[in-house]
């Protein structure tokens, strides 16, 4: 019981130390771990080998796929190449199904680029919609950022769900390919509070002129999207027991292709093809500046792990699972330790990470230790982590500054939005654990 209550103590450390006292959440998590190993009665040797282990363990398996998913992620975003694809997806659906465009376009555009960054790209672009169409623009603001939301929580090789997936040893294919699934319906109940809620809120605005640029190509921009995460999944679908691919050299291809390291590092290559008209050291300031953001995400993802290393090392998986014996929490644990975490200090990668190192030792009891439970478990810890998203998390301050929202709007539309979301990701993961597991 002493455990427990340290656990649940140290939970509060972290999230006080990150939200009231502006510590980073990598020194905040590496301090958890080390108290947590030495009054746990571990030797202080013992800790510090458990936290270098855990922090070196879990970047072994994504610290290279990272830096490369910012590359990606900056180069769509620097080329133009995100405003690209939205404007594609507009010329195919139209400006009066605008919020739907605007809602794929997030959804595509975030699997890459943090949500906030695509949101400050395309918000230019969501006030000329709706100055030209009348649809208001805190509709075509929520259409957006929770179709921005969906995949940046849920598929990587964005950081959250990416570090998870690490943590839990789950397979990343079959999380991109769940977390896609599981995605489509998070961004459709965002986009029906949208059109059907958000419309009646109307805020002043003027339209920001249009600054020209060569845009690449739709195709260009698409490529270092869909072919890593084609590669990925190639891989997860190559590995099944049924043998698709066979086990001649095309599987050793598919198998070496779609290791996520490659797949990113081919990706970065392609996204090199976005760039017209700019200079190598242009260029290089870009791969630069990504890296330096890269190596910030880096470090809070080898402290969860080493948190959750030290989580192991003292057996706490045992001792929650005797406390809890014979309880069916199912699903649904991890989806509420990462809401609470999410909803008080606001980062949904901090939540989801911390979440992860607390449930690994779990899994076990818990009767997900299939490769499809793990992916499960992976997607519950990362729908928590996106309820709710209020006046603590950046990504809510983005929306209302760049959508001429007070704070009151923002509540009311992003707000409850993203509980909506949170709560129809569970219930449908809900329904697919009972029929995959």
């Amino acid at each position: 019981m002493f455990t427990i209550a340290l656990l649940l103590l140290l939970v509060i450390f972290i999230l006080i130390a990150v939200s009231k006292f502006n510590l980073h959440p990598f020194l905040a998590l590496i301090i958890a771990g080390i108290i947590m190993g030495l009054l746990s009665g571990l030797d202080s040797s013992l800790v510090i080998k458990g936290l270098t282990e855990g922090f070196g363990g879990i970047l072994t398996g994504i610290g290279i796929v990272i830096a490369f998913g910012t590359i990606i992620g900056a180069f769509l975003e620097k080329s133009g190449g995100a405003r690209s694809i939205a404007n594609y997806v507009l010329s195919k659906i139209g400006d009066n199904n605008s919020p739907l465009a605007m809602s794929i376009t997030g959804f595509i555009v975030s699997i890459p680029v943090f949500c906030d960054s695509g949101f400050v790209i395309l918000a230019s672009l969501n006030k000329a919609i709706a100055k030209k169409t009348g649809i208001s623009l805190v509709t075509l603001a929520v259409a957006l950022s929770t179709g921005l939301y969906a995949t940046h929580v849920f598929v990587p090789p964005t950081p959250g769900p990416l570090a998870a997936a690490a943590t839990l040893n789950a397979d990343i294919g079959l999380v991109i390919l769940l977390g896609l699934l599981v995605a489509i319906p998070a961004a459709l109940v965002g986009l029906f509070w949208a059109k059907y809620y958000c419309k009646d809120l109307i805020v002043d605005f003027e339209s920001i002129p249009e600054i020209k640029q060569n845009l690449p190509s739709p195709l260009l921009s698409f490529i270092p999207l869909l072919i890593p995460l084609i590669l990925i999944s190639l891989k997860s679908i190559s590995e099944l027991p049924s043998l698709p691919f066979g086990g001649g050299a095309a599987k050793s291809f598919i198998v070496f292709a779609g290791n996520p390291v490659t797949a990113l590092l081919i990706g970065v290559f392609l996204a090199f093809g976005l760039v017209k008209g700019v200079d190598s050291k242009t260029s290089l300031k870009w791969v630069s500046d990504s890296l330096k953001d890269a190596g910030t995400i880096i470090l809070i993802t080898g402290a969860g792990g080493a948190f959750g290393n030290i989580l192991r090392v003292i057996n706490i998986g045992d001792t929650i699972n005797g406390l809890f014996a014979g309880a069916q929490f199912g699903i649904f644990l991890p989806f509420i330790i990462a809401a609470v975490l999410k909803s008080a200090q606001g980062s949904s990668t901090v939540a989801i990470i911390t979440t992860a190192a607390i449930v690994a030792p779990l899994i076990d009891g818990m009767g997900f230790s299939s490769e499809i439970g793990k992916a499960l478990l992976v997607l519950s810890i990362s729908a928590g982590a996106m309820t709710v998203s209020h006046l603590n998390d950046s990504f809510f301050w983005v929306i209302t500054q760049f959508s001429n929202m007070d704070t009151k709007t923002g509540l009311k539309s992003h707000t409850v939005a993203t509980f909506l979301q949170g709560v129809t990701s569970i219930t449908f993961l809900y329904i697919l654990s009972s029929i995959l597991l």
